[in-house]
């Protein structure tokens, strides 16, 4: 009787054992002490050690823009698919701890049989249990009726741990789920912000170069009236006809962006092309960024980047995929249980009294494989590896993400200003150019083209502020958005 005690005790000691490598979280991908070079270059009024936020567009102050976000976050098909991976994800999860328990199932059997070359005799004749006819030739034949209803269950100890592996494997993936999501709608959103900014940019320098237009239209007649009375060369005509040709072709390919963007978003929220086109129509002013950019601590990067917190997770997977592979070169312990009652009668099912019963432990090993089983643990480990390879990739590319972002966003700083200040003198020789008109010193076509001028000086101002805060949105993208 004490062996048959010891049996639990025994069991419960060998499914405490789990092989395979216990994850002992990421390696170490930069050092420690590490600092990206863009975080120490980037000049002081650029970037606070303030941690950023989730919702980044806010502080561009455009409702637009945060209502285009929204509706893409709600209803952009990528983020969908995100989602159903997420729910299928957990459903695996519940999937592998439900395999900790017993299984267990149900059956009921009719069967009738009929035998021939066997005579149980006259006596069963006409019976519920069978019938015995003579037939012809001295043979014999019987008839069985057979009646069943039965219960079987099964259940495998874990002996080494290869299910508890796999739950974690699962629960692993299904954070790598939640994390792959996230990163899908940090890209969804910089993406909605980028198309946004391009829109805007591309209506403003359309309608400065509608303007441009007028005016070298207006200019292009004064020099062709001047022509005709002798004051002007055909050269000069044919100059100002080529400028105004080469203006007009330039609105062209930027007419077909707008258009683009306009259905690029539309797209990104889940409508249709064009969908969005009398929303966005009228052409709105530039959004630009705060006066600095919250960057956080730098080490917290790999912490807040939804792709690497993905990555690490899918390391832990694999990881834990590897004892899950290894658990299958053990024995393998289960119970097996039937029970069942009837008959060859149909009342024989309610003689619950009467029943079979079975319940056998069964252990095997598959220990003659010739090498399959330790082939798959190598398999494991490789794609473990890979796993880690890849891992300390998408830190790299996210270091080096955040440093070619804050190194843009530095130079867009200082472009937007040295082109701020170029407008501003075209301003100011378009004015002192209107004061010698008026003063009878300065002909219009003078006129005409300082105001050209400081319209080009406007154009290449618009074209540095949508690239500025493009770069402050590439910033909030590399450094993940804090998404929660």
């Amino acid at each position: 009787m004490r062996s048959y005690h010891l049996l639990p005790l025994l069991t419960g000691v060998l499914a405490g054992c789990t092989v395979g490598p216990n994850y002992a979280g990421p390696p170490k991908a930069v050092p420690d002490a590490a600092t990206p070079a863009a975080f120490v270059r980037a000049d002081a009024g650029a970037v606070t050690e303030a941690p950023p936020v989730a919702d980044w567009w806010k502080p561009l102050g455009d409702p637009l823009l945060d209502d285009l976000i929204a509706r893409a976050l709600a209803n952009n098909t990528d983020v969908k698919a995100g989602e159903a991976r997420l729910r299928q994800a957990r459903a695996a999860l519940g999937e592998q701890r439900a395999n900790f328990a017993p299984k267990a199932s149900a059956s009921a059997l009719y069967a009738h049989a009929h035998v021939p070359g066997l005579n149980l005799g006259s006596s069963d004749s006409g019976s519920g249990s069978g019938s015995g006819e003579e037939s012809g030739g001295g043979g014999g034949s019987t008839d069985l009726n057979l009646y069943n209803l039965g219960f079987n269950a099964s259940w495998e100890i874990d002996l080494f741990g290869g299910q508890r592996r796999a739950v974690e494997a699962a629960r692993a993936s299904l954070e790598g789920s939640e994390a792959s999501l996230a990163d899908v709608q940090v890209s969804l959103s910089a993406n909605v912000a980028k198309n946004y900014l391009d829109l805007r940019d591309r209506q403003q320098r359309i309608a400065l170069g509608r303007q441009s237009i007028a005016l070298q239209e207006e200019a292009l007649g004064l020099t062709r009236q001047r022509f005709e009375r002798g004051t002007a060369t055909a050269m000069d005509v044919a100059q100002a006809e080529g400028q105004l040709a080469s203006t007009r072709a330039q609105l062209a390919p930027l007419a077909a962006d707008r258009d683009a963007f306009m259905n690029a978003l539309a797209v990104l929220t889940a409508q249709e092309p064009g969908a969005l086109d009398a929303s966005l129509a009228a052409a709105g002013d530039i959004p630009l960024p705060p006066a600095s950019v919250p960057i956080g601590d730098p080490a917290r990067l790999i912490a807040n980047r939804p792709d690497i917190r993905a990555a690490e997770r899918e390391l832990a997977a694999d990881t834990a995929k590897i004892g899950q592979t290894e658990a299958a070169r053990f024995p393998r312990l289960s119970f097996m249980g039937l029970i069942g009652i009837g008959g060859t009668k149909i009342s024989d099912l309610s003689k619950l009294d009467d029943f079979t019963a079975l319940a056998a432990p069964q252990l095997s090993w598959n220990f003659l494989d010739f090498g399959r089983n330790k082939a798959k643990v190598h398999q494991s480990e490789a794609v473990r590896d890979e796993a880690e390879a890849r891992y300390r990739g998408t830190v790299l590319t996210a270091l080096r993400d955040a440093e070619d972002s804050l190194a843009r966003y530095r130079e867009g700083r200082v472009t937007v200003a040295a082109l701020a200040r170029a407008r501003d003198k075209a301003a100011l020789a378009e004015s002192l150019t209107e004061q010698r008109f008026q003063a009878g010193t300065a002909t219009r076509i003078a006129l005409l083209k300082a105001q050209d001028e400081r319209n080009g000086a406007e154009q290449n101002l618009v074209s540095a502020r949508a690239t500025l805060t493009a770069d402050y949105v590439a910033i909030q993208k590399a450094l993940g958005l804090a998404w929660k």
